[in-house]
């Protein structure tokens, strides 16, 4: 069974095709003659070769993936039929061969230049297409042979999306074209795409192919180190959600003008700070700095670097500097999680995290000032409501019964104390997490209190639908 196999890029989270290609030639010695050239290309075909498809299926045997409908024998939809793909759409697009020349130079950064060696654009772009077209299918099993029917459905039509890239690149030629006019032949402030080189690609997005264009006008603006504000990074995100591509292949190697953190900021799309930490505990947990940097360092897409350490560091101060006794303290992350060690010794856990974080803010926002913000008491009445509820259903309940036992009433008692004396943010975003932990069953009313609440906090899309897995049917 043979045919065309999902996009590379659905199991690789690096660039592909013709813009991976032109990164390989950023990141090598600019080539002496036309063989040199080709021999980047070849070796950026062996790159992919030895590369691990995330969705794997080598523990299977040759009888297993056959039934599930992998092809045991090799792989005929991979790196080179992606690249081939783009080559093949400028080949025969209409473009003048000046403009794919110059979309050329300014993806791979000038490094190779087809025509100081006598090659046109098109001639460069078939010598690509020669050379994957002469490689050997890949032999590895693990890889669908189709499409599956949920790609097939979700990629988007080029006029669903053509508007918009192309949209996004003129607005940077406007940029540039009145940065040129300012600077009035003066040497320039910084690294700027030309206005031309801008047309260029708006052309391939318009006429050729606006996945291409996108990801060719992304590798120009990493290539020429062109600052990014955060409002345009948050559109090439969207751009790229779109056209399925991981965060990864638009973050990496873009230069983005972060604004400065800000714990009020609600920018996550899941839970965050302490509770989020509670959140990774699991039955082989180790409360480790390992583990607690793992989440110090969890940045969601479209934060300021360092964010998610700065929302787990005012947590853990407020808990620190608050009246909560050692061992109120341990029964609220023994509620929070489903950790069965019990080796957390109240504050000292608060005090190792702290340093956690403070450490990881040295590397990600060392200009960052520490600040605990006024706690968002207006909330707390509706929260209180809610664990008090909760805490006579839960009274006779016990976590962790078969490891290191704390009654429930302990553990709603630590919760009613984070809500009215310390912030009803966190004690609801750990109520939570409690609710989980304890299987405590929810009606649709309930639960839609809680997203409410949630809307009221600023939480993320997907924040409180960590628990609607708990609302009984019927």
């Amino acid at each position: 069974m043979t045919g065309r196999q999902e996009p590379y890029y659905v199991d690789y989270d690096a660039d592909f095709g013709l813009s991976g290609l032109s990164e390989a030639f950023t990141l090598s010695p600019a080539p002496e003659d036309t063989g040199e050239a080709l021999g980047l290309v070849t070796a950026k075909l062996d790159a992919y070769d030895r590369e691990c498809p995330a969705g794997s299926v080598d523990h299977l045997s040759a009888d297993e993936r056959s039934i599930l409908g992998y092809d045991t024998s090799h792989d005929d939809w991979g790196y080179a039929e992606e690249l081939r793909e783009d080559v093949r759409g400028l080949v025969e697009s209409p473009l003048a061969d000046e403009a794919i020349l110059a979309v050329w130079r300014a993806a791979a950064g000038g490094g190779w230049d087809p025509a100081a060696h006598g090659m046109s654009a098109r001639d460069w772009l078939r010598c690509i297409d020669e050379t994957c077209a002469a490689r050997p299918p890949r032999k590895i099993p693990g890889r669908r042979p189709a499409p599956s029917s949920w790609w097939g459905a979700w990629r988007p039509a080029a006029d669903e999306v053509r508007d918009d890239v192309v949209a996004e690149i003129a607005e940077m030629a406007e940029i540039a074209e009145i940065a040129k006019m300012r600077s009035c032949g003066e040497r320039s402030a910084g690294p700027l795409l030309s206005p031309g080189t801008l047309s260029a690609l708006e052309e391939v997005a318009a006429r050729v192919d606006p996945e291409l264009g996108f990801r060719l006008f992304l590798r120009a603006l990493k290539v020429h180190s062109v600052r990014i504000e955060k409002a345009r990074y948050d559109r090439l995100q969207a751009l790229g959600g779109r056209f399925g591509h991981p965060a990864a292949l638009i973050d990496s190697g873009l230069d983005i003008a972060w604004p400065p953190i800000d714990t009020a900021r609600r920018d996550a799309t899941w839970d965050f700070g302490f509770s989020h930490l509670a959140g990774q505990a699991h039955q082989d947990w180790r409360e480790s700095r390992e583990e607690i940097r793992k989440t110090a360092e969890g940045d969601d897409i479209g934060q300021t670097p360092g964010s998610a350490a700065a929302v787990l560091l005012e947590d853990t101060l407020r808990l620190l500097r608050s009246a909560l006794p050692d061992a109120a303290v341990t029964a609220l992350w023994a509620g929070a999680t489903s950790d069965r060690s019990g080796r957390t010794d109240g504050r000292d856990w608060l005090r190792l995290i702290a340093d956690v974080c403070r450490e990881r803010l040295r590397e990600a926002a060392p200009a960052y000032t520490p600040v605990v913000a006024p706690a968002r008491t207006e909330l707390a009445d509706p929260v209180l409501r809610e664990v008090r509820e909760t805490a006579l259903a839960v009274a006779d309940k016990v976590v962790s019964p078969h490891w290191h036992p704390v009654p429930a009433a302990d553990v709603m008692d630590a919760l009613e104390h984070v809500v009215t004396r310390i912030d009803p943010d966190l004690g609801f975003r750990l109520f939570l997490r409690v609710l989980s932990t304890l299987s405590v069953p929810l009606t649709q009313e309930r639960y839609d209190r809680y997203k409410a609440i949630g809307e009221r906090f600023g939480y993320g899309e997907y924040h409180v639908s960590d628990v609607d897995h708990l609302i009984e049917a019927g």
